[in-house]
């Protein structure tokens, strides 16, 4: 069996490009004693993959000429691992590649027979529990407050402003263009969708939050951060998740102008990674699915096709160009 891979061939210095990495073919892997081999299916595009081939960030930076690091999910084609026996379907980090030799131990994850990838890789995957605990653990949200979502229309935006709906709050999201709002509005059950392409986002969130923001779920950073700031109610709170507008520039961006109204507003503005929750993944898994079941969470996915086309799909995200998940279908 062939193993094709992608390797990281230099560090990105802003958008990414395809020379950025090297496309490879050699011999699939023989795993070793406690290992098992997966063969990779599909393929998670995510904006905290353009930070660790960047540099050192909570996990340490895809070294040059390694396997570009990728969240999926695939088939164990072979194991050497009691827990785990040929044909269980499993998720984690398998990078750019066909297929994996690895322990699975602490590593990888067996998904429920027979659920579709599409869903296990988002709505139940990292991005929808992402979503579940910024919001329900780090945001604390009441019912009657205002939440507004940056980076609305995307796999992990939707989910939180469709969850502050089933807790009772207001929701309102930033996205970029008409389409990406209506979707949020029409289809997702948003109260209010900002267009910030062609609308004012200052004066629409002065028009929307008259009594200031409650709990701003951001992913986005740069000036829709600050336009938040600006806008913050009393004990008002920031999640943050990451910061996709700044992800491509070359020098650290400037801090936000207006964060001086976390101390006249008594705001806090917390960061968390999905990871310090692994031991209640269960309980938002159940949680989104009996939510998704009802139909209280709707969600879409864009599956682009082919391991060859790995860069291209990642940079579909920096170029706004998905709504939803973005995946990357390796194998059937």
């Amino acid at each position: 069996m062939k193993n094709r891979q992608w390797l990281l061939a230099r560090r990105p210095q802003g958008a990414i490009e395809d020379n950025d990495f090297q496309f490879v073919e050699t011999d699939a892997p023989t795993p070793g004693e406690g290992e098992v081999l997966v063969r990779v299916l599909m393929l998670s595009c995510d904006p905290t993959q353009r930070g660790w081939i960047a540099r050192d960030t909570y996990l340490p930076a895809v070294k040059i000429g390694e396997v570009v690091r990728s969240y999926g999910a695939g088939r164990i084609e072979a194991s050497n691992a009691p827990d785990f026996k040929l044909g269980d379907i499993v998720s984690g980090l398998v990078g750019w590649q066909d297929y994996v030799a690895m322990n699975p131990k602490g590593q990888l994850s067996r998904l429920a027979p027979g659920a579709p990838l599409e869903l296990a890789m988002s709505v139940l995957g990292m991005t929808g529990r992402t979503a579940y605990f910024g919001l329900i653990d780090v945001g604390r949200p009441a019912a009657g407050e205002t939440v507004v979502v940056s980076g609305a229309a995307g796999a992990m935006g939707s989910v939180v402003g469709q969850i502050a709906k089933i807790k009772g709050c207001r929701a309102i999201g930033v996205a970029g263009g008409p389409e990406k709002c209506r979707w949020l509005t029409e289809e997702l059950g948003f109260d209010a969708a900002i267009d910030y392409k062609s609308e004012s986002l200052k004066a629409r969130l002065k028009e929307l939050c008259p009594d200031g923001i409650d709990i701003f779920s951001d992913n986005v950073g740069g000036d829709i951060l600050d336009a938040a700031l600006a806008r913050l109610a009393l004990r008002g709170r920031v999640v943050l998740c990451g910061g996709i507008a700044n992800y491509n520039a070359c020098e650290p961006p400037p801090g936000p102008k207006n964060y001086l109204n976390l101390v006249s507003r008594r705001g806090r503005m917390e960061g968390f990674l999905v990871s310090d929750y692994a031991k209640r993944y269960a309980e938002a898994v159940a949680a989104l699915a009996d939510w998704v079941k009802e139909g209280k969470i709707k969600h879409r996915v864009n599956v682009q096709h082919g391991l060859e086309n790995a860069p291209a799909a990642l940079r579909r995200l920096f170029e706004g160009r998905n709504e939803g998940k973005q995946l990357l279908r390796v194998a059937e």
